[in-house]
């Protein structure tokens, strides 16, 4: 070839016939494997289907014994394909026929679970049951419970909701403070009155004076009654009638009534920093680390202990104790964000907004505190999930309450931000520097 001077600048001549053939050839050769045809086209554009069953840990579309010589056309499709199970398989996918009008498509993709053994790459990819609700997916699912059993927390609020039992007791009723009894003779009618237990747990009666009631049930307060009027009668003939008991519950319940209010029996308690709450006569009560049933248990021991008898109290959980994930670095909004589900690294990630350009996403750090308030820490490798390299990345794990997600700078950033901070605002602010630059351009005429 031959270089030419054409106003001033430089001007390539006409270039040789080998050359030229070299480059049409070289063309030709790069359309033919950028535009596959006939079945290479169909192997790689998906195909609908009508049934699916189950898991194909291996298959392979090939084309069937009726197929119709691949047509020119760039994207016309064989009458007939077929995904056919390598042997082995108990699964057989038809890729012939639709699955439904909205998800007329087999889906190849990755099932992550199948690496145990470690990551799986884009390469492993095959047909999966990747919508099998269709346009219900977003509500089709029932997924796995997030925890086998709930264990409560400093913070939870909880509700608590009395009942009364009305159910048979196993032992005979003893007389509280409060309760009204009437006693009456048949041999003195100015022996009757009708007594209310005082707060000393005793009442008050003709000729005899104080006597203790509390802790005693009906029939044994009568025989004692019975024993002491026959020092003034010989058939003293005493009777003890119950008119009001269960003061001790109904205290209780005037205590937790909003019936004027929200409504029912119930009371709201949060579980305070040491691990407890506070309700009506059972005072503070452990609770963190408990489940609601083990809870509830605990209470019903409670009460039974405080002499309240036919009352059950049953916690519910109001609200749950807020979780937070803190994400920092080179992020483009930083902060705290809540945790109202399952949250991956990814996931905060994106929850913040994103990455910045120069985030070291191979070098993420999690920071974690242990249930007994431990520091540790893991390194985590994002990169190649992010731009969508490592479909099954080993990295991205689950987020506990109170992680921190740290993205850090990449050296050259660090490097950038040193030389900003040292010249721009450090060295340049005190010393002032004025420099100039100039070019020139000296134009080379052609060779002879």
């Amino acid at each position: 070839m031959r270089r030419s001077k054409m106003n001033g600048k430089l001007a390539w001549g006409v270039v040789s016939r080998p050359a030229l053939a070299l480059c049409v050839a070289w063309a030709g050769w790069a359309a033919v494997w950028a535009w596959p045809a006939g079945d290479a086209r169909i192997a790689e554009r998906p195909a609908p289907a009508n049934t699916w069953q189950g898991d194909a840990p291996a298959t392979t579309i090939v084309p069937s014994q009726s197929d119709a010589p691949a047509s020119k056309e760039p994207w016309s499709i064989a009458p007939a394909r077929r995904l056919r199970a390598t042997p082995g398989a108990d699964s057989q996918i038809q890729l012939c026929e639709a699955l439904g009008p909205a998800s007329p498509y087999a889906i190849q993709g990755l099932d992550c679970a199948d690496g145990k053994c470690g990551e799986q790459g884009w390469g492993a990819a095959r047909p999966i049951n990747w919508q099998s609700y269709a346009q219900g997916e977003y509500v089709g699912h029932q997924r796995t419970a997030h925890v086998d059993s709930y264990l409560l927390r400093v913070d939870d609020e909880l509700e608590f909701v009395f009942r009364l039992t009305r159910e048979e007791t196993s032992r005979p009723y003893q007389l509280n403070v409060g309760d009204e009894i009437r006693v009456e003779s048949f041999t003195d009618e100015k022996l009757d009155r009708d007594l209310a237990i005082q707060p000393d747990g005793t009442i008050t009666l003709r000729l005899l004076g104080q006597v203790r009631a509390t802790l005693r049930s009906v029939d044994q307060l009568r025989q004692e009654l019975e024993e002491r009027y026959k020092k003034f009668y010989k058939t003293p003939a005493i009777t003890v009638t119950p008119l009001k008991v269960n003061t001790r519950l109904e205290d209780l319940r005037a205590t937790v009534d909003s019936r004027m209010g929200f409504g029912g029996q119930s009371r709201r308690a949060k579980v305070t920093p040491e691990g407890t709450i506070q309700l009506p006569l059972v005072g503070s009560v452990p609770a963190q680390g408990l489940t609601l049933d083990e809870l509830k248990r605990e209470l019903d021991e409670r009460y039974a202990t405080a002499k309240i008898e036919g009352f059950e109290a049953t916690p519910v959980l109001a609200t749950r104790a807020p979780r937070y994930v803190y994400v920092l670095g080179e992020v483009k909004l930083p902060g705290r964000y809540e945790l109202v589900g399952p949250t991956t690294a990814m996931q905060a990630i994106s929850l913040a907004g994103g990455w910045n350009y120069g985030g070291n996403l191979w070098k993420t750090v999690v920071f974690r505190r242990g249930d007994d308030w431990r520091l540790m820490a893991t390194m985590l490798d994002l990169r190649g999930a992010l731009y969508g390299k490592r479909p099954c990345p080993a990295d991205e794990i689950w987020l506990n309450d109170s992680d921190i997600v740290l993205v850090p700078k990449t050296r050259l950033l660090v490097s950038n931000n040193v030389i900003d901070m040292l010249f721009t605002h450090g060295l340049w602010g005190i010393v002032p520097f004025s420099t100039s630059t100039s070019f020139s351009i000296t134009k080379f005429s052609a060779l002879p």
